[in-house]
């Protein structure tokens, strides 16, 4: 099998010519992959997914990490417990709390991106402001609850963290 960039045989022993070594079918299967990456949906929805799956191994790895030690009250009473009774409480509260981050990454994630997708379609352009502004939005709906305050912070917040991600991206490689 050849993939793109690569010399080597198409399907059938064939050279690939132009294709890059791809057939009619690999070619447009890559045709139709950049198209829906560019569409405002699908990036919804895969930085959504993407960020459900992030935020539940993030979730899993710190809910593994805040159970208390048996000195305090908490931690007696779980060590009086049986064994499988212990586990079995462990492993529920990690199952929830992996899932509550889970959700809030995804939320997050697909709030964010399609936001910014919609801000570049709107501008026609491909540039720092698309991030600082979802950044923005994102951090004020997700403030909004709190109030105005806490919107603007959370503007002001979600904006300077995308400024510096998008910026940290978009510098040129040494290599």
């Amino acid at each position: 099998m050849s993939f793109p960039g690569m010399p080597g045989q198409g399907l059938g022993g064939v050279m690939g010519g132009s294709s890059g070594g791809m057939s009619e079918q690999e070619q447009a299967m890559v045709k139709t992959m950049q198209a829906a990456m560019e569409s405002c949906p699908a990036k919804t929805v895969i930085s959504g997914s993407m960020g459900f799956a992030l935020g539940g191994a993030f979730g899993l790895f710190m809910s593994s990490m805040s159970y208390d030690t048996p000195l305090s009250p908490q931690g007696q009473q779980l060590t009086s417990l049986p064994m499988r009774e212990q586990l079995r409480r462990g492993f529920k509260d990690m199952g929830v709390r992996s899932f509550s981050s889970a959700k809030n990454f995804g939320l997050i994630g697909a709030m964010f991106a399609g936001t910014e997708c919609c801000i570049e379609g709107f501008r026609a352009k491909n540039d720092l402001t698309n991030g600082i502004a979802a950044g923005c939005v994102t951090g004020g709906i997700l403030g909004a609850k709190a109030g105005p305050q806490a919107a603007a912070v959370g503007c002001a917040g979600f904006a300077a963290f995308s400024a510096a991600i998008d910026y940290y991206m978009r510098m040129p490689s040494d290599a």
